[in-house]
């Protein structure tokens, strides 16, 4: 199968709303060869909901992405902390990452968090007034995973917005060179916040971690490199998460106001939310490590594979009318946070910020609307993430 001259994911309608192009990729051909970049490279994108189940679960697709690279020529200079994590690695040192990280998350760890995360989110909505106007990205979904995080990380409250700035930067698709700048700025970072943490007796959170690490046989590069994972990956899906489920559901009133009659229904609501608009379009880099077949679709060996759940989750087989945001829809097969070993770790805890999130708003503001025409938000400009850089609204 040739590959088209031209990346369907490029055009720049793309960012604001994916879906058209997924439809037609997905129906095309649920796993085909499509060019990245513009060096003449290609990968296989898989965008069928049971293919894209499969491919997270094949062990021939690997993550090892400094094996993938260690032959190939490239100018590309990330900090080795935000390289080589749990996301870029497969078993056993997948296994000994994973052993470390899924206990900080698990549902009774969270349930012990949800006091800590109510107030977090009262504290930030604590000056909101109706008939004022708020940024929804900037003064809750952004700040609310940060401070959980950084809280687990024990990040001193005056660099918080700087860690933040850098973590946006990570995911600058249009700049290379800034997006490996970043990665220096969060490795050195968190290298000097461990080695200081070392140092410096404690039985705070950072502390916990660290001896979680040294139990589970890590080194001191490994516990940078999770720490790395648990600072990126643990706010800016769930900033994405709590900001696209406002706007679906300011975009469908009618959900809008039955959650809002029954916030207890806000848990339930979740993965049909995560389904709708996903937080995560592309997933991140996998490779053939041999011949193999997704699907009754042939990949050839040592090519990138790139799952898109955003895609998946709009596969009309498994999600009948999937344009359709539905409440009442089995939406407990979407995958954006992932399937297999490489499942989100953290996906408890985003799921009770967001949960808690839209309850406070809801029951506070139930009339809250957009502050400005639809038409007039702008997304960030990353596949790996679908999220937006505002949503101004007016409290009511």
């Amino acid at each position: 199968m040739s590959a088209p001259r031209q990346d369907p994911l490029r055009d720049p309608r793309f960012f604001a709303d994916p879906y058209p192009a997924y439809d037609r990729l997905r129906e095309g051909c649920p796993v085909q060869r499509v060019p990245t970049g513009s060096g003449g490279h290609s990968a296989y994108l898989i965008t069928g909901h049971p293919e894209a189940r499969a491919a997270f679960t094949d062990p021939r697709l690997s993550k090892d992405t400094a094996r993938f690279f260690a032959d190939r020529p490239s100018d590309r200079d990330l900090h080795p902390a935000v390289s080589r994590t749990m996301l870029t690695s497969d078993p056993p040192a997948h296994t000994r990452h994973r052993r470390v990280a899924t206990p900080l998350f698990t549902a009774g760890r969270v349930r012990e968090l949800r006091p800590y995360l109510t107030r977090v989110v009262d504290g930030l909505m604590a000056a909101w007034r109706p008939g004022t106007e708020v940024d929804l990205v900037a003064e809750l979904a952004v700040p609310l995973p940060v401070t959980v995080v950084c809280e687990l990380l024990g990040v001193p409250e005056s660099d918080r917005a700087t860690l933040t700035d850098w973590s946006h930067e990570l995911f600058d698709a249009t700049d290379t060179h800034r997006v490996d700048a970043a990665s220096h700025r969060i490795g050195d970072y968190l290298t000097h916040l461990v080695e200081t943490a070392r140092a410096t007796p404690g039985d705070g959170p950072l502390h916990s971690l660290l001896r979680d690490c040294d139990e589970g046989g890590l080194d001191r590069d490994e516990t940078v490199s999770l720490a790395a994972l648990l600072l990126v990956a643990g706010h800016e899906t769930t900033t994405q998460f709590i900001g696209n489920a406002v706007l679906a559901l300011l975009r469908h009133p009618e959900a809008f106001d039955r959650l809002r009659r029954d916030p207890d229904l806000i848990p339930g609501a979740l993965d049909e939310l995560l389904r709708y608009d996903s937080p995560v379009g592309v997933a991140t880099f996998r490779y053939s490590t041999e011949d193999l077949r997704i699907g009754g679709f042939d990949i050839p060996a040592g090519f990138p594979v790139l799952i898109a759940p955003g895609a998946a989750n709009r596969d009309p087989a498994p999600f009948p009318h999937p344009d359709r945001l539905d409440l009442d829809r089995d939406a407990t097969a979407h995958l954006s946070f992932g399937h297999g070993i490489h499942r989100c770790p953290g996906a408890p805890l985003a799921r009770a910020e967001t949960e808690i999130a839209l309850r406070t708003l809801l029951t506070r503001f139930p009339h809250t609307r957009l502050a400005v025409p639809e038409d007039s938000l702008t997304w960030r400009r990353t596949r790996l993430t679908r999220g937006l850089t505002a949503l101004p609204l007016r409290l009511a």
